[in-house]
């Protein structure tokens, strides 16, 4: 079949809007319907080559839509279900898997970085060329042939645009919080960085019972959103941040402080926040290349904990269905957390809004 694709060709930070096709689901595959993807910096990153990847690609990992096919040997889907996007789905038999860790599932990482299906192969072509999709979804595109684990049926009155935000930036900041951090009721909680990362990395900590909450951001318009979100405390990034954090917390610094931007300078500043015996978490993800400086004596003399955040340490099949049971209970804010809805057509806008700080979450909505 026929359908419009945004396919990057190369590392230049330019989606081309174009015709592709894309072939029928084989053996354990699902051929899905897009309602909506979200716009990812993640995606930023490999559009810019700081995250190399094989192209031409079509990129988008956070998506949700409707089955509309599936192929030989898919069980527990149908047509017409709803779905959610797992970008980091899970065998259920690989040393990870069977040891509570399926967000770093042997198999399937090496799987998607290849870009391809299982088979080696691509069911998409462009211009008679295959071409490779990100993390085993290729969400900027009107359908996706994808694996039966990447698919996730979800309650079917949550909207898609909501359910497509908490497959990957909700699960992501919620889970580092309450999975990787396991921040603790009453401690004190510090968050560099409130994009879309950033600020559910605040209500994970509210729905934690942590306080205060302090929020550190340059941009001002973030920190009063971060306050609908849970934080107690905004704080602009500059010189003074770290100071004012530790009168905020007893004079020590914060128990747990997170750094959701990937950037290295910042990851530097964050750890600065920390009180002795405190847990810094990096949620954020850096250039494949870069480098983050931190005080080893440090570590070691006033035992500091520093913990990376991959998926929010998250159970997809498990945490991604709760999640929606707080949103439609009222004690997770998800529609909050979109700034802008955009057309397909509309994704290179998408991104220079994002790269220009206007944008908590945007969402292509199909």
């Amino acid at each position: 079949m026929q359908i419009q694709a945004a396919i990057l060709n190369a590392p230049n930070g330019r989606f081309q809007i174009d015709t592709v096709e894309l072939d029928p689901p084989a053996e354990g595959e699902v051929l899905v319907k897009l309602a909506a993807s979200g716009v990812c910096r993640s995606d930023w990153r490999v559009a810019i080559g700081t995250a190399p990847k094989p192209m031409p690609m079509i990129a988008g990992h956070e998506g949700a839509g409707i089955v509309e096919a599936i192929g030989p040997g898919v069980a527990g889907l149908t047509p017409g279900d709803h779905v959610a996007f797992i970008w980091a789905p899970a065998c259920g038999d690989c040393y990870y898997c069977n040891g509570g860790k399926p967000n770093l599932c042997a198999t399937f990482t090496q799987l998607l970085a290849t870009g391809l299906q299982a088979d080696g192969k691509s069911r998409i072509r462009w211009r008679g060329e295959p071409v490779h999709i990100l993390a085993g979804l290729g969400a900027f595109a009107e359908y996706a042939v994808v694996r039966a684990e990447s698919c996730l049926p979800i309650r079917r009155d949550i909207p898609l645009e909501l359910a497509a935000v908490t497959g990957c930036a909700v699960a992501t900041g919620v889970g580092a919080a309450m999975n990787t951090a396991a921040v603790k009721p009453g401690a004190s909680v510090a968050v560099f960085g409130v994009g879309g990362v950033g600020l559910n990395i605040i209500q994970g900590a509210r729905l934690c019972g942590a306080h205060p909450i302090i929020a550190v951001d340059a941009d001002e318009a973030k920190l009063t959103l971060a306050g609908e979100f849970g934080a107690t405390h905004s704080l602009p990034s500059d010189g003074a941040a770290i100071s004012r954090i530790q009168a905020l917390s007893g004079g020590r610094g914060a128990d747990y402080v997170f750094e959701a931007a990937g950037l290295p300078a910042l990851q530097e500043v964050a750890f600065r926040a920390l009180r002795p015996g405190g847990q810094l978490t990096l949620v954020g993800t850096a250039p494949d290349d870069s480098v983050t400086a931190l005080p080893a004596a440090k570590i070691t003399r006033s035992e500091l904990c520093i913990r990376g955040s991959f998926y929010g340490s998250c159970h997809p099949r498990r945490d991604i269905p709760r999640l929606l049971n707080l949103y439609a209970a009222g004690k997770l804010k998800l529609r909050e957390l979109i700034t802008r809805t955009y057309r397909l057509e509309q994704i290179n806008e998408a991104y220079a809004d994002l790269v220009q700080g206007k944008l908590a979450r945007g969402v292509i909505v199909f």
